[in-house]
């Protein structure tokens, strides 16, 4: 498994189907997030 250390925590990705639709959500939630951030940014 490949582990990403930020600080003292380890962030392990998650196995299995709802690890996956997870990360997918989270990365859905995130594209949206950032271009609302972006559009207020350019207003």
């Amino acid at each position: 498994m490949i582990a990403m250390r930020f600080g003292r925590v380890d962030v392990r990705p998650l196995g299995g189907g709802p690890g996956c639709l997870l990360m997918i959500l989270l990365s859905i939630l995130g594209s949206i997030a950032l271009t609302v951030l972006v559009n207020l940014a350019l207003d």
